[in-house]
């Protein structure tokens, strides 16, 4: 089974490209044989596209909280509110949602998922550090306009399945590594950074993501461990949380049988 890890940016460029890991599946190993980096969306459009069958990870949210959604009298069903985001652009977006966290209470700005809480990930309402929020506005309509198949969110017999991912819940919450391990600064590339992530890497190669054994192919753990942004790495991880799923594609790819068909859910939380 052909596997991808998305590590999406809400502003792919040259200099901060989407990176995504290429893999195969086999029972409980993952063969990652390339990193590529797709420079702006028509290039993610195009992947999107590509023919099934497949399984993706990728990380971004694919809803928001049903308590924002509800405040704000957006639709209550997923495909709908997919379709309402395409007509906006996002300055509206932004302005929406800067207005809306002013009406919260202190210490209660952002409305978070049950799936954030779980797993750690920053509510999908942010807009900066990181800006989680424009990811959902620029990732989840996508998806939704390439027909894939999103299980817990729209379900459908097609052979494209996409997968919402978080390496952040893999590193924090299964490995307990709290040290950063990346920064898209290069002066931040350090020593200690790189340490982080070739003992991340290791926890990968030994099947600590829940039992997928990670084995990269030729330059492609050198390009990991190399990579001072991080983004390899995470969409290495992606791609593992992916394979996860996929081994448990009988049960729904894991998703917890409770979830919020409005909110989604992370793989593996």
């Amino acid at each position: 089974m052909r596997i991808y890890g998305v590590d999406f940016t809400s502003a792919p460029r040259q200099r901060k490209p989407i990176a995504v890991a290429v893999a195969e599946a086999r029972d409980e190993q993952l063969l990652v044989s390339e990193i590529e980096e797709l420079v702006d969306f028509p290039a993610f459009e195009r992947l999107l596209q590509r023919p099934g069958p497949w399984v993706g990870g990728f990380d971004f949210p694919f809803g928001l909280s049903r308590e924002a959604v509800t405040d704000l009298g957006w639709p209550l069903e997923w495909s709908p509110l997919m379709s309402h985001f395409r007509s906006l652009d996002r300055v509206a977006f932004k302005r929406t949602l800067d207005e809306y966290r002013q009406t919260r209470p202190a210490g209660s700005r952002y409305a978070s998922r049950a799936g954030d809480t779980a797993s750690g990930a920053h509510p999908s309402v942010k807009l900066v550090n990181p800006p989680v929020g424009f990811m959902f506005f620029e990732g989840a309509p996508r998806l939704a306009a390439a027909g894939v198949n999103v299980p817990g969110l729209r379900t459908t017999r097609e052979t494209r399945v996409a997968l919402e991912a978080y390496p952040g819940f893999f590193v924090r919450r299964q490995l307990g590594i709290l040290a950063s391990y990346k920064s898209d600064r290069v002066l931040h590339h350090t020593p200690a950074r790189r340490r982080v992530r070739e003992e991340i890497l290791a926890a990968l190669q030994k099947g600590l993501l829940l039992g997928v054994k990670v084995r990269l192919i030729g330059d492609v753990e050198r390009r990991v461990i190399e990579d001072g942004s991080g983004d390899s790495i995470d969409a290495v991880i992606c791609a593992a949380q992916a394979h996860w799923g996929w081994v448990r594609r009988e049960s729904n790819y894991g998703l917890p049988p409770t979830l919020d068909p409005l909110e989604g859910w992370i793989v593996t939380a």
